[in-house]
């Protein structure tokens, strides 16, 4: 077998001749000199359309392949310009490697497999790349596994809207995710209507009108536009927001009796309701430790309306275990007696989840809830540090696409090989 085609083969090249190969004195790099097939020549490098010529362009260059053993491996072509009608004057296409790209498809198609699999250390020093060349290879293998999946958003019935913090000084990102699936659909800089209005422009007016149900904290920019593109969705309030809630009326409850009680001089009650005591009245009863359990205790015996909150707390709870109709039935007995407990806190968290009561009930009624897209923010959570070393948000937001938005990413082979033209 013909070296050249020894050195096709072994690079997975594809429309491509192998005219010859050499090493690199200066650098010890193996350069592969190669051209386009005739079929695959003289396209425009955008939108691959067959187009006329427009000059020999500006020389040999060179793309970064896979290496061969400890060789790093260069390919090297002449690359002239053609005249698209659409595009104008652009570098011709090549079959081995994206428009403007300085790595192979193939290349491109190992770094973000390693990406997904590794770590980020492993990936620059195995790759022998820096780290912000591995975020402009992610963006690049994202959006053809975006174009090669066609539509993302067919057959979305359930979604979870949800926000988090990418980075200080109030950067966030709005995650949108598929209840059925699990997958990762979108995700927008921003923390507003406007930047959730994108991604319902993406989804476009006929799958807006198909969604059926939408789960959310209680923010108000979430409701309004959710209730403006999407009116026939069924909005799901998240069940741990409410129970955070609660649990927050209960702190607030406990430091006016430990205030209360430090001002009337009775030190050891209020010690009893200090801080320290947060930890039992916020666990589940089911999980108190024996010295727990005796602080609860003192609490029932000392302070009936700390207890009364922790009650309240418990009841809200089961309300959401319930599920169902019988859940229903559970909460506007809860709200009633949080109406009328004489607990400031509760009186108005009851009147707070007055207006969210549909949402409430639509939640326990599907027993829908945002803990799949918690779930996702806490990976994402990860993802943000290994990605510290990214310049741009666009590039966190393809690591994030690459490992939860549900592609089927392989190592580069020549049965996976279907380059365009």
């Amino acid at each position: 077998m013909r070296v050249n085609k020894v050195l096709r083969l072994a690079l997975g090249l594809v429309d491509t001749v192998v005219l010859g190969a050499c090493v690199d004195l200066v650098t010890g790099d193996l350069v592969v000199s190669v051209r386009p097939w005739r079929r695959a020549s003289s396209r425009c490098g955008v939108c691959g359309v067959r187009c006329p010529g427009y000059d020999n362009g500006s020389g040999p260059r060179r793309w970064r392949s896979v290496d061969l053993g400890l060789l790093r491996v260069y390919l090297e072509a002449d690359v002239p310009r053609v005249r698209c009608v659409t595009h104008g004057v652009v570098v011709a296409q090549v079959p081995w490697a994206r428009h403007n790209a300085g790595h192979t498809r193939d290349f491109d198609q190992m770094v973000a497999w390693l990406v997904k699999n590794t770590s980020r250390s492993t990936v620059a020093q195995f790759m022998r790349v820096v780290w912000r060349t591995v975020g402009a290879i992610v963006n690049r293998v994202r959006a053809d596994l975006d174009a090669a999946a066609g539509d993302r958003f067919a057959g979305v019935r359930r979604i979870g809207i949800d926000e988090i913090s990418y980075k200080r000084r109030h950067k966030y990102l709005v995650v949108v995710v598929d209840h059925d699936t699990g997958r990762v659909l979108w995700l927008h800089p921003g923390r507003t209507k406007q930047t959730l209005g994108k991604f319902f422009n993406e989804l476009g007016e006929e799958r807006c009108h198909q969604l059926e149900l939408v789960s959310a904290d209680g923010a108000d920019w979430i409701a309004e536009m959710v209730g403006l593109r999407a009116p026939q969705a069924q909005r799901c309030m998240d069940p741990f927001h409410v129970v955070m809630w609660a649990m927050d009326a209960m702190d607030a409850t406990r430091r006016v009796a430990a205030k209360k009680a430090r001002t009337e001089g009775q030190k050891a009650h209020s010690a009893l309701l200090g801080p320290g005591c947060r930890f039992t009245l916020w666990k589940n009863p089911e999980d108190l430790n024996a010295r727990q359990q005796a602080t609860l205790a003192d609490i029932e015996r000392t302070n009936q309306d700390v207890f009364r909150a922790y009650l309240l707390k418990e009841q809200l709870r089961a309300v959401f275990a319930a599920g169902g109709e019988a859940g229903c039935e559970l909460l506007d007995k809860w709200m009633e007696w949080a109406a009328t407990c004489d607990l400031p806190a509760f009186v108005d968290l009851a009147d707070r989840m007055q207006w969210y009561v549909d949402e409430i009930k639509n939640s326990l009624v599907h027993r829908l809830s945002n803990a799949r897209v918690e779930s996702v923010n806490t990976k994402i959570r990860l993802l943000t540090r290994i990605a510290f070393g990214f310049k741009s948000v666009e590039a966190l937001m393809a690591l994030v696409m690459l490992h939860l938005g549900g592609y089927d990413l392989r190592l580069p082979g020549r049965a996976m090989t279907n380059h365009p033209h």
